[in-house]
């Protein structure tokens, strides 16, 4: 059964989805056969390219008001309550992901996708640490034992560009409207970090219809009814 998961890699609500339904497919009885496969949904393509901004400067540009005044719930102390400690938000940068998500899709071309996103969730909510310019990225490649000179002509020449724009307009063609999204088994779409109890409720729901109880014949072996539980009779 696969599962894909839709994100933007500095959106904090992606990178707790991601962590809940890590536990959600961890507790699922059938964990051995779910595939999480990891897609871009750029967000921050308006940044510029050439610096980044601190979180809260981000915020008061588009909304006026610094965090807390914003009423935004304390998805720090979410995070935290989960077991994602340190999760560092409000005092992180944010800037332009195209070249990130990029990035992403050449380690994902070389069989490293969930590593690759794991690791950026790790080193940039975990850490601060900046994932935005070319020489960011070489050093996750040397993380990720990537050729690091392959990795730097991949993004010099923007192999995965169209790559990242085509995984953007299937998460829009799925229902998507932000980030991040998840998909189980092509049949359910789900908006937004949702907590680990209802993915798992979703994943043991499409297991399920995907694997109906076949009933075979069972002849004349005694069982018991809506009627009730007959005695049988002795010899």
């Amino acid at each position: 059964m696969k599962v894909e998961i839709w994100s933007e890699i500095t959106c904090p609500w992606c990178g707790l989805g991601s962590h809940r339904l890590d536990r959600a497919v961890d507790r699922f009885e059938h964990s051995d056969q779910v595939e999480v496969v990891h897609r871009s949904f750029p967000l921050n393509s308006g940044f510029p390219t050439d610096r980044t901004l601190s979180v809260r400067e981000a915020v008061m540009a588009k909304y006026g008001a610094v965090p807390e005044q914003t009423g935004a719930p304390d998805i720090e102390g979410m995070a935290a309550a989960e077991g994602l400690s340190p999760y560092r938000v409000l005092d992180n940068r944010v800037g332009n992901t195209d070249l990130a998500h990029e990035f992403l899709a050449h380690a994902s071309a070389q069989g490293k996708n969930r590593e690759a996103w794991d690791l950026f969730f790790r080193a940039y909510f975990g850490q601060a640490e900046p994932i935005f310019t070319l020489d960011d990225l070489l050093g996750f490649s040397d993380r990720l034992c990537l050729d690091r000179e392959e990795t730097r002509q991949a993004l010099s020449e923007h192999r995965y560009r169209s790559q990242v724009r085509a995984d953007a307009r299937q998460a829009q063609r799925l229902g998507a409207t932000g980030a991040p999204y998840i998909v189980i088994d092509g049949r359910y779409g789900v908006p937004g970090a949702q907590d680990s109890d209802g993915l798992l409720d979703l994943l043991r729901t499409a297991w399920n219809e995907s694997h109906p109880v076949t009933v075979t014949a069972g002849g004349d072996a005694p069982a018991c009814g809506p009627d009730g539980c007959a005695v049988p009779a002795r010899p």
